[in-house]
């Protein structure tokens, strides 16, 4: 990469993630230079802009407007899922590479139409995929394949979510409210690690109560079943009624349980208990407790640091890659992104078909 120019990129949609994922992740990859930012509230891309000692910034939500635009080489849209469409279209359309954030769309016609942009321009576009490249989702990979999880049974996603965390304003509006938002995370993950396309066999919802922080289309909880070519089964369970917020993937082998811990970036391993004797007991929660604590006074550190990049770093790098190559970026593609985006709209019609 130090052979070629920098990829001069700059950000639209200056909310949360942009500030603490995507703009330090782009400051930290050499191949980039973080040109400028753009968002539509009066001042805050100008605050920003001061806050990361940027030379452009511009207040608008039409990239048109924007008189500095002809300087950069690519854009990453962290604005809200219904103007991802917009946005990147008319980028791709002015000759820009596009990053964007999941969801990657509203729905598969917009999606479908994202892609056509793409192929037309011959401009790479690619989505924010990016828990599969965690530490603690690389951990779980390096394992399968060594093949220390053993012949894999079942892979199963959990996710319980409390209605009182941060969450973006806009989510009421989506279908399935914070489903649609959340749940890109869980179907990319399991089209890694199930290793082939999964098939919905049932899935269902289940009515929200009158918790006063619920609000919009989100159910209490949705239930989704899968099954793999191959016959492995598959499931997704989220609770958007929960006292607590935690988010796991585990992988279910003859051997061991690769258990990742999504939010705090952590992998267990625990080997087969087999009669599950005390001894074993015993074992399985000491295991689980040292390897716990092991990667977590590390990662708090990294947390409060502002270091923990779950994964993001791996996708600045794959997208700049992408636009040196002229290649689709692996795991991160407009077809990934399409792919998964179809998995979201078929949940959600098994979801909205039974409601109890």
């Amino acid at each position: 990469m130090a052979n070629l120019s920098k990829i001069r990129i700059a950000a639209i949609g200056l909310g949360w993630v942009s500030q603490h994922r995507h703009l330090p992740s782009i400051r930290r990859n050499p191949a980039f230079e973080l040109a400028g930012v753009i968002d539509r509230h009066p001042g805050h891309a100008a605050a920003v802009a001061k806050k990361f000692g940027l030379k452009h910034h511009a207040e608008t939500a039409d990239l048109k407007q924007v008189p500095w635009l002809n300087e950069i080489d690519a854009l990453v849209i962290g604005s809200a899922p219904m103007s991802h469409a917009v946005l990147a279209n008319e980028a791709l359309a002015l000759g820009k590479h596009v990053l964007t954030e999941k969801p990657f769309c509203m729905n598969l016609a917009e999606g479908e139409s994202m892609v056509n942009a793409a192929r037309q321009a011959k401009r790479i576009l690619a989505i924010v995929h990016n828990f599969q490249f965690s530490k603690a989702a690389r951990k779980l990979e390096r394992d399968i394949a060594a093949g220390r999880i053993g012949p894999i049974r079942r892979i199963a996603a959990v996710q319980l979510g409390n209605p009182s965390r941060r969450l973006p304003t806009w989510y009421p509006e989506l279908p399935l409210g914070l489903f649609y938002d959340e749940s890109p995370h869980f179907f990319y993950m399991l089209r890694k690690f199930a290793g082939s396309e999964m098939r919905l066999v049932s899935g269902h919802s289940l009515k929200g109560s009158a918790l006063k922080h619920h609000t919009g289309s989100t159910p209490a909880a949705v239930s989704l079943s899968y099954r793999t070519v191959s016959g492995l089964p598959v499931t997704i369970d989220c609770n958007f009624e929960s006292p607590v917020s935690e988010w796991y993937l585990t992988v279910h082998g003859e051997n061991a349980l690769g258990i990742v811990d999504i939010f705090r970036d952590i992998y267990i391993r625990l080997p087969n208990d087999r009669e599950h004797s005390s001894s074993q007991i015993i074992r399985s929660s000491a295991l689980a407790t040292l390897q716990h604590w092991w990667q977590h006074v590390p990662n708090g550190i990294q947390y409060l640091a502002g270091r923990l990049d779950y994964g993001n770093d791996e996708i600045f790098a794959r997208f700049a890659h992408a636009i040196q190559t002229s290649t689709p970026p692996q795991g991160i593609s407009a077809e990934d992104a399409l792919s998964v985006l179809k998995m979201q709209h078929e949940a959600i019609a098994a979801a909205n078909a039974a409601v109890y």
